[in-house]
């Protein structure tokens, strides 16, 4: 680019990491030197590649306690938001991928989601309970604008009154304002929106390629506007990096439509860890070991622990001073109701969906 005469270099889009740390499965190491990558290579690092999958089944199941619900969907496995302290990155290292850089750069879509879902809840049995989507990826992420995978969702979701819970990042939620609005009348949706931190240079870092926190807001109130009820998650509280802003960023979201507001304090499983300190070495190294030291002081010593009681809230003294601010935060602010509880009763399967015996009795695939 010329400016003035003079050439300027394009500006590098954002990444959370540009690190290509093998996965803990991964039996043949690669080693990438900077001095010796040539333009081309050093390029399509920032380029996001998209594959392929043809899923069998798109709801899975979860028995984990400290997780609301038992169903969860996940329109593409990987996230472009390069959040670099998602705990869903070692998810990659399943298909001997980099929890690192091919995490958020190399991004798979699951094909015909409408087929696929029709199939699992026409044979779903037992006790209706609403899906979680987005457990492990922001079904909002940039390629939704093209795929459209998750309004899909939604629409088959509304078709046979199941009821969703959506964790997304991104304002780009807004462009299904219709089938939520429906959704919303039925009582069969419920929106938690992910806010981090109120500054954009910490966010800019943080979540590089996310809606900015303005954005998020703007979002917060569409949502609230058009009666969708919405929960606000702090999440990850970072030590000494956006635990100050707990309560201007609960006033804000209440000030904006909020119903209900959650925490969860940073964990960092796996390859994660190693990830999030070499983020740290690169934005804040003055901080650095304050961060650590004190996630280690929730976590036992540690820098995560995985028992269900306290991977989301920690433990100590530092932990027991968050809840207790967001305790108090929730109260002042009038959050105190709870979630929402959704409509389970409409769950139906249309009659479009049905099966005709040869007599024209109507069937239900799956269950009988």
């Amino acid at each position: 680019m010329d400016v003035g005469g003079k050439k300027t270099e394009q500006p590098k889009p954002r990444r959370g990491t540009f690190s290509s740390i093998p996965g803990r499965f991964t039996t043949v190491l690669r080693e990438d030197w900077e001095e010796d990558r040539s333009p081309e290579e050093e390029s399509s690092h920032n380029k996001t590649e998209f594959f392929s999958e043809f899923p069998k089944t798109l709801i899975t199941s979860n028995n984990s306690p400290d997780i609301p619900h038992g169903s969860s969907i996940n329109p593409y496995k990987g996230c472009e938001h390069g959040c670099i302290y998602c705990f869903a990155r070692p998810n990659h290292s399943y298909v001997d991928l980099s929890p690192g850089i091919d995490f958020e750069s190399k991004i798979f879509i699951k094909q015909n989601v409408e087929e696929v879902l029709i199939k699992d809840l026409k044979r779903r049995k037992g006790k209706v309970e609403p899906i979680l989507l987005g457990t492990a990826t922001d079904p909002y992420q940039p390629i939704e604008r093209k795929t459209g995978n998750t309004r899909k969702i939604l629409k088959t979701c509304l078709e046979f009154g199941q009821p969703v819970e959506i964790i997304t990042k991104s304002s780009l939620i807004l462009k299904d304002l219709d089938i939520l609005s429906e959704m919303a009348k039925l009582n069969l949706i419920q929106v938690c929106v992910s806010v981090t931190t109120l500054n954009k240079e910490l966010w800019s870092k943080l979540e590089p390629r996310t809606a900015s926190p303005n954005k998020r807001m703007e979002a917060i109130a569409g949502l609230s506007h058009a009666g969708i009820p919405i929960i606000l998650m702090f999440a990850p509280v970072i030590p000494f990096l956006n635990d100050h802003e707990m309560e201007s960023i609960v006033r804000l979201g209440k000030e904006n439509g909020i119903s209900f507001a959650v925490m969860i304090l940073v964990r960092l499983p796996y390859e994660v860890a190693p990830l999030f300190e070499g983020w740290l070495s690169e934005h804040y190294p003055l901080k650095k070991d304050k961060v650590l030291g004190l996630i280690r002081d929730t976590r036992e010593g540690k820098l995560y622990q995985s028992d269900f009681k306290q991977r989301m809230t920690g433990t100590g003294n530092y932990a027991d001073l968050l809840r207790a601010r967001f305790r108090l935060i929730r109260k002042q602010t009038g959050l105190t109701g709870g979630p929402k509880i959704l409509e389970t009763a409409l769950f139906h399967i249309p009659e479009k969906f049905q099966i005709k015996t040869k007599k024209g009795e109507k069937t239900l695939p799956g269950l009988f």
